[in-house]
């Protein structure tokens, strides 16, 4: 079973003490990520959050650019990037196979106005609440996408939203590295195909809702008795 507490101990803003060793693994863990190109973090991504399953990676980044409007940016952040649990320094999946979580950032576009104004945010209108298990009313349009990644991942996969200004004070002020999945700025010209792409998958659902409601009221395919 994953770790409940998980998402508040590899989030630095909520968990700012820590003993001096966690500290040391954690700063050398992060200044060793820094030093690495961005297709050697993929890597090690896939490696500690997908068992080195490339297919499964690519297959969760598709579903991501299939439900996340374009110009959005995805970024995992926390343990699956430096490979160490920020609090207490100790490896991703210490616990074994699908133990620790997968962190999603969703930095941009209007993320923010999916999350309930009341209970899921941090910092008001800047940065959420993480879509969790603790947390899984925060933000009820993104529970089946969340389902849906976790199903593929094999591990609990927490979703945030965050303002950009927020996302780089977290990189810069607090010292934490992240990948970038999808940029908006390498994507910006995919909005109205994506926006088709939407309409054509809601039609498609509401035609298949209409073909399960007349198979459930007319199980005999509509034909009446002989007479």
């Amino acid at each position: 079973m994953a770790d409940e507490k998980q998402d508040k101990d590899d989030d630095p803003a909520l968990v700012p003490e820590r003993d001096e060793k966690a500290k040391a693994i954690t700063k050398a863990a992060t200044e060793q990520t820094r030093e690495l190109p961005e297709e050697a973090v993929e890597d090690r991504v896939i490696r500690l959050a997908f068992g080195g399953d490339r297919a499964r990676w690519e297959q969760f980044v598709a579903a991501l650019e299939e439900a996340i409007p374009p110009n959005v940016t995805i970024v995992i952040r926390g343990s699956a990037v430096i490979g160490r649990r920020w609090k207490t320094g100790e490896r991703y999946d210490a616990d074994g196979p699908g133990t620790s979580d997968l962190d999603l950032t969703l930095v941009g576009g209007d993320m923010l106005k999916l999350w309930d104004s009341d209970h899921g945010f941090y910092i008001p209108k800047l940065h959420t609440v993480p879509l969790s298990d603790e947390h899984p009313d925060v933000c009820p349009v993104l529970l089946p996408l969340r389902r849906a990644l976790s199903a593929i991942a094999r591990r609990p996969v927490n979703i945030q939203a965050t303002a950009s200004i927020v996302q780089y004070a977290r990189d810069v002020l607090m010292d934490q590295p992240y990948f970038t999945v999808l940029d908006a700025a390498e994507r910006e010209g995919e909005v109205a195909r994506w926006e088709v792409e939407q309409e054509a998958r809601r039609a498609r659902r509401q035609a298949e809702e209409v073909g399960e409601r007349v198979e459930r009221e007319h199980p005999d395919g509509g034909v009446g008795p002989s007479r």
